[in-house]
């Protein structure tokens, strides 16, 4: 019987290795993506993995409506990865209400609308999981990323109060929590400043996608099926 999983965020560097996780695990994947097909991605999931599915939906998560869309293209599910996202780096005396407005959208309020879509049919399975990307500042806060903080924050509270309504369900919900990790997020900073924060790290180096890929995998694999409303933090020590 297929095991069908719902990554958001596909086209990311830690969405799309997430896929490339699980789909390897014998996962069959709905691909969403945003401006940025995952063609590629689908292509060579596909000849890897004949026997299993994998299809592509494209959703702005950004704009209301995008969760209601995005459900219609869903039938049978077992998890959902929350994997999308998108960075600000602003002082809070420039960020504007768009600017506020879209980073809710796309973090919590689109996915959470999603989940709520599509949590009936994941109930039809006896467990069933859900994997949001969270991040070290929803929890350390960072100056010059504030709203980008408070969005993170929202999801690390949605996922431990969303994860005691559930439990009696046998939905496990968790999240893992990313420090530095190698993507074009952090592609803004110069080679001296990715250097002076490595250097602030214990393990002296950035993470890489893979290795938060590997911590979505152990969450819905069924190894860690007594655990629900934990916030994983995978940051080399920095945040602890």
């Amino acid at each position: 019987m297929k095991r069908f999983c719902l990554v958001l965020g596909a086209s990311g560097a830690i969405g799309s290795a997430t896929a490339r996780e699980l789909a390897k695990d014998g996962f069959s994947l709905y691909l969403q993506y945003n401006r940025h097909p995952v063609t590629a991605l689908a292509e060579e999931l596909m000849a890897c993995y004949p026997e299993q599915e994998f299809m592509m939906i494209q959703a702005e998560l950004s704009i209301p409506g995008a969760a209601e869309k995005l459900a219609q293209s869903i039938f049978d599910i077992e998890a959902i990865v929350v994997a999308s996202g998108q960075a600000l780096y602003k002082l809070i005396d420039d960020t504007t209400a768009s600017d506020m407005q879209s980073l809710w959208m796309v973090h919590v309020q689109s996915p959470v609308e999603i989940i709520r879509e599509l949590a009936p049919k994941m109930r039809r399975h006896e467990s069933s999981y859900i994997a949001m990307i969270g991040s070290i500042w929803g929890e350390a806060g960072g100056a010059g990323e504030v709203m980008y903080s408070a969005v993170k924050g929202a999801v690390h509270s949605f996922v431990k109060a969303y994860a005691q309504e559930v439990a009696f369900n046998g939905m496990k919900v968790n999240a893992v929590s990313p420090g530095m990790i190698q993507t074009s997020m952090n592609g803004h900073l110069t080679e001296q400043e990715l250097a002076d924060v490595v250097s602030e790290i214990p393990m002296a180096r950035a993470g890489q996608p893979q290795e938060v890929a590997h911590f979505v995998s152990f969450l819905l694999s069924g190894k860690a099926d007594y655990m629900t409303g934990q916030i994983m933090r995978v940051n080399g020590g920095w945040y602890i």
